[in-house]
């Protein structure tokens, strides 16, 4: 079967003319960007804080943490997506005079940082909850008895444990929290596969335009990966955990 593949169009001009579509691409991939590293930064604070409270002796604090965790993972992402655009900020004043009087653009920007890095957290917390509960449990009455309060034994004493063993699963989020920026789409905003079917549409050259935004999906996918396998190896601790040796 013959096709008639042309990688040429990315540097043909666009109808509006002055850009070219791998300035298009260029401009979603900066979006995906943003979108990502915000919302990880949401996602690993709160969801450190959400597992931490989870493992206390307070009940109605882990009730309250276990709520935040069943809330965000049993909601589908889409569905909180149009929630953060259309609902939520009716019923937040602050966030509905953002919304309204900022570029649309930002909006959505917004929107989608605060849907993807709540969704996450949820996720991240489960992980340092188990995380915590896997040390054993000497760990906790060590930093006790050494005279440190409950925060301080989590601050000194578990927590930096518990996050390096759960650094190969907080490499698997940060990957799909990049992918799953590409639903922020939904709500208008220009991130890279809004742009690969704006190119598709623009052009009819839909193979190339997506194959691209595969290619580059892989490429910052596999950066942060390997940025995360090299933060794993620095903070290892020989004979604790497997990959350290």
């Amino acid at each position: 079967m013959n096709s008639n593949w042309n990688w040429g169009v990315f540097f043909q001009e666009t109808p509006e003319g002055g850009t070219q579509y791998w300035e298009l691409l260029a401009s979603g991939l900066g979006w995906t960007l943003a979108v990502s590293a915000c919302a990880w930064v949401i996602a690993l604070v709160i969801g450190a804080v959400v597992g931490t409270v989870r493992t206390t002796q307070q009940p109605w604090v882990v009730r309250l943490g276990n709520a935040w965790v069943e809330l965000f993972r049993n909601i589908p992402l889409l569905v909180q997506m149009f929630l953060w655009y259309f609902v939520i900020p009716e019923f937040i004043p602050p966030l509905k005079r953002l919304m309204v009087s900022t570029d649309p653009v930002y909006a959505q920007f917004v929107a989608a940082v605060l849907c993807l890095g709540l969704f996450t957290s949820a996720r991240v917390a489960e992980q340092v909850r188990a995380g915590i509960q896997s040390l054993p449990r000497g760990q906790r009455m060590a930093g006790m008895a050494l005279g440190l309060t409950m925060p301080q034994t989590y601050r000194f004493v578990l927590l930096p444990m518990a996050f390096r063993i759960v650094i190969p699963p907080l490499t698997s989020e940060t990957m799909n929290l990049i992918k799953n920026s590409s639903i922020a789409l939904t709500i208008g905003l220009a991130e890279l596969t809004f742009r690969s079917r704006e190119i598709g549409e623009y052009t009819f050259n839909f193979f190339e335009s997506f194959s691209a935004a595969t290619l580059i999906y892989i490429t910052i996918a596999m950066a942060a990966n390997r940025v995360m396998a090299w933060i794993e190896r620095a903070t290892a601790v020989p004979g604790f955990i497997a990959g350290g040796k």
